[in-house]
């Protein structure tokens, strides 16, 4: 007799075995209409999966309660959506292979083996989704069955494909480590030996019908289990919502992106560079973009001094053992670098025969010494705490440091700016007694403030990482988890934003705190992060003396207010679409004469902008004075001087701003350049130019 909790508390007691679907019908007809899935004790299911025992369900809508998208909806609608098309895709193109086809952030996509000679274009798109709206026209019911893992195991093979053969294998792995009893499921859309199924966990929407909003997006190579070496698929990309309304605005965000994306805007404004013979994820920094860098690090730098922090720099490279220790490595191992093991080991080790199977089970269990591209600049900072003995009266130890580390993606992961193998970030560790633990997340919290706030980036959200409830990856003791995670939840009410917990989101040392901004097109970036850290200090056994002369541990909080510089900067171009403040600008000012009259007057004004401290430039080449303009404009110059003749007699200049179709208007010359300055050194988000009183004319 299953007693079933809703989200308001309200209790409903059934004599038997009860479904989400009838809940939501025994609530009211609205619900039962709009419910797309249910989340039973959390775990998001179908909505005809049968609760035998006492639950709390929450029945999934397209909307929230705050009318905003729920991202259940998405996943549900996602999925089926995936699976929709796979249908469309097996039925257009005979022969292809299905291999996985997830929900992701921005839609869906499934990988497909096609035969050769027969992969699809994006010509094929409409008729792809021509048969995806026959499909759902019918509105057939997304129908689930399970089998025994021989039984299943045994369809999978009669079925003959390798990829679907291997998913399977790997489900049955799977629950045999976790002890779970191993069963497969089908999702057919309709009815099972019928109509189409695929190999799925699920959960579903109920109907193909309630797909309501869907397209096909893209098209990309990819790798069977993202390896290089092995079978090379075809990525099929599409989103779906609930509504079209949704569809369309979701649409035209992404027409929006491509007028914004970093990559094309960082190759416009010479910015950065990924060059092949340097390697992929690997940036050049140039000129422009260095500019822009080296003010977030200006900028952050003098807050950090303020707060009472001291910049170290370390190298980029440490001993295994040094990661051993702090748990990096094996544990990360897949996204690491290979270790560098020194040529005389190497030597010895070939000729004694070994495999690399050997070589690599031998680095795991320390057996060889080698080294590592630094993945994490932590344990370094660790290793500087611990260089001196610390007494009580030295807490807290801040210690900063913008270090470049290194991880392994995946070539068909990689993108620009915000998915690269190098990247430097603004990190800090702070070493602190237990007392001390909420004034220094309240110190980080504001650091990311002031970032946020300065930026214009006024929409955020914070996420909170804790535990997930089963999983081996954490380490520590339960007591140290259960105080950081409520130092963390205590510090993210503080600010007065929205905030979540989210289960299983934590790093495998300690929770976390996580940014979350929505820029100016509506996307969700995760910038920032604030870590409370029990653990580390425990594994490298680092001390202090306290009041009462007895040994004590510290508690460790990671910060980096940017995450990386790489990732922030791309989503800053992105952000301003290239047209940065004039703080961050790397050209902040160009000077335009009219004509060769004015030349004299034009070089006086960029010589007096270059005294004061601005980036400028002077462009006194032969083109027409509208195609400079016009060229300024295409290079994103935040504010153009046009001088004249009658400028100079008057000193006077004419101002154009980014944007802007009209002229801002003129200003006296020590006027502007003193405006300009005030903007550069306050780091203002708009322009003082053109707001004061302009000159008589």
């Amino acid at each position: 007799m299953p007693v079933i909790t809703l989200p308001d508390g309200t209790k409903k007691t059934y004599d038997a075995p009860v479904t989400a679907a009838q809940v939501a019908a025994d609530i009211g007809a609205g619900l039962a209409k709009a419910a797309l899935g249910a989340k039973i004790d959390g775990v998001l299911c179908d909505l005809g999966i049968k609760i035998s025992r006492d639950a709390h369900l929450a029945i999934v809508t397209p909307k929230k309660r705050d009318g905003t998208i729920d991202p259940d909806a998405l996943f549900l609608v996602r999925h089926s959506a995936a699976h929709i098309m796979a249908e469309a895709i097996s039925n257009l193109f005979p022969g292809v292979q299905l291999v996985y086809g997830p929900p992701v952030e921005q839609g869906f996509y499934y990988d497909m083996a096609f035969p050769a000679g027969q992969i699809p274009s994006a010509d094929d798109f409409t008729k792809i989704e021509q048969e995806m709206a026959r499909i759902v026209a019918e509105d057939r019911p997304f129908t689930r069955f399970e089998m025994s893992a021989t039984d299943g195991m045994a369809k999978a093979n009669s079925e003959g494909s390798k990829y679907k053969i291997d998913n399977a294998q790997r489900a049955c792995d799977a629950a045999k480590t976790s002890g779970a009893d191993a069963t497969l499921s089908w999702y057919a859309t309709g009815t099972p030996g019928k109509n189409w199924e695929d190999l799925c966990r699920g959960p579903h929407v109920p109907t193909t019908a309630r797909v309501a909003a869907y397209k096909v997006t893209t098209l990309a190579s990819s790798y069977w289990h993202g390896d290089e070496k092995s079978d090379r698929l075809t990525r099929v990309y599409g989103t779906a919502f609930a509504s079209k309304a949704e569809l369309d605005a979701h649409m035209k965000q992404l027409e929006e992106a491509k007028l914004r994306d970093h990559r094309v805007i960082g190759k416009q404004l010479q910015l950065f560079h990924i060059d092949e013979m340097v390697g992929q994820g690997l940036v050049l920094w140039k000129p422009n973009g260095a500019v822009i860098r080296q003010e977030l690090q200006t900028f952050i730098g003098e807050a950090l001094r303020q707060q009472g922090y001291h910049q170290v720099f370390t190298p980029h490279i440490g001993k295994l053992d040094l990661y051993r220790t702090s748990g990096h490595f094996p544990y990360y191992r897949e996204s690491q670098y290979p270790p560098i093991i020194d040529h005389e080991s190497m030597s010895a080790l070939a000729k004694e025969g070994c495999t690399c199977a050997d070589l690599s089970n031998r680095l795991e269990k320390g057996e060889i010494e080698g080294y590592l591209l630094k993945p994490m600049n932590c344990p370094h900072h660790i290793r500087i705490f611990a260089s001196e003995p610390r007494s009580w009266r030295d807490l807290p130890v801040r210690l900063a440091e913008f270090g470049t580390v290194y991880r392994w993606e995946q070539s068909g992961e990689i993108g620009g700016l915000t998915r690269v193998r190098g990247f430097t970030q603004d990190d800090a560790h702070l070493f602190c007694r237990e007392d001390q633990v909420a004034h220094e997340l309240q110190g980080c919290l504001k650091l990311v403030k002031l970032i946020f706030g300065t930026l214009g980036m006024k929409d955020y959200r914070v996420r909170v990482g804790l535990r997930g409830p089963e999983s081996d990856k954490y380490v520590g003791l339960a007591e140290n988890w259960d105080k950081a995670e409520q130092a963390c939840r205590d510090a993210a009410q503080s600010l007065g934003v929205p905030f979540s917990e989210e289960p299983g989101e934590a790093a495998f040392y300690g929770p976390k705190i996580d940014f979350v901004v929505r820029d100016v097109i509506g996307r969700s970036w995760q910038l920032g992060t604030v870590q409370v850290d029990y653990n580390l200090p425990i594994r490298f056994d680092l001390s202090y003396q306290g009041a009462d002369n007895k040994t004590h541990r510290p508690v460790m909080i990671h910060r980096a207010p940017f995450g990386s510089l790489e990732r922030f900067t791309g989503v800053l171009i992105e952000h301003f679409a290239g047209a940065f403040p004039l703080w961050l600008s790397p050209e902040q000012v160009r000077v335009l004469p009219i004509s060769e009259k004015s030349d004299a007057y034009a070089q006086e004004l960029h010589a007096a902008l270059h005294q004061a401290g601005l980036r400028t430039t002077l462009d006194t080449t032969s083109e027409r004075v509208q195609n400079r303009i016009r060229i300024a404009a295409e290079q994103k110059i935040p504010v153009t001087a046009i001088v004249g003749p009658r400028d100079a007699e008057r000193r006077v200049v004419s101002i154009r701003l980014h944007g802007k179709a009209e002229n801002a208007g003129e200003m006296p010359f020590d006027d502007f350049v003193a405006a300009l300055v005030s903007d550069y050194r306050t780091r203002a988000s708009e322009t003082l130019v053109g707001k004061i009183t302009p000159a008589a004319k």
